[in-house]
């Protein structure tokens, strides 16, 4: 694998699970950028907002995935809100290929009301607006991804078996 394969998409899209999957059927690191930001501050995302705010979070979050997208190759999950970044977006124009998860909301609704993670940018009384209303707004930026993966199932296999083939 000559590039860094970057996963974007909404939060709950799937990004993570169809990584570590595609990282291992191409034997290549997996890294998503939450996690590392999470392990590097000491705390879940949903503190970070809350002790330092959201402007605060996006610097790191650029930082980190920028130096990410630059390193080895590997495949990299970016956080839902990190291909809006211009700067991020064009680090992987040069050196990654991008692939946007594409997830019907139905499904994203279902993942994230089941889930114990908060996500801070949600409004968890109206979650499906919330979830539209956050996909509206990025479904533009998302549509500059280099290629789109429509998600019709849970089958990661399949999953990554036409991430291969787009590739």
């Amino acid at each position: 694998m000559l590039k860094t394969i970057v996963l974007i998409g909404m939060m709950g899209s799937g990004k993570t699970s169809v990584g570590k999957e595609l990282a291992k059927k191409l034997k290549v690191a997996f890294i998503d950028v939450d996690q590392e930001i999470e392990k590097k501050y000491q705390m879940n995302i949903p503190e970070i907002f809350e002790t330092k705010g959201e402007s605060f979070f996006r610097k790191i979050e650029e930082n980190i995935s920028c130096k990410l997208i630059n390193g080895k190759p590997c495949v990299i999950s970016l956080g839902g809100g990190s291909f809006l970044n211009k700067r991020i977006r064009n680090k992987i124009k040069i050196n990654a290929i991008s692939i946007w998860i594409n997830t019907e909301l139905d499904k994203i609704y279902k993942r994230l009301n089941e889930s114990k993670n908060r996500r801070p940018l949600l409004n968890y009384k109206n979650l499906k607006k919330s979830i539209k209303e956050i996909y509206d707004k990025r479904k533009p930026i998302y549509k500059k991804a280099d290629y789109k993966i429509q998600i019709k199932s849970d089958n990661k296999k399949l999953i990554v078996e036409n991430i291969i083939k787009k590739l």
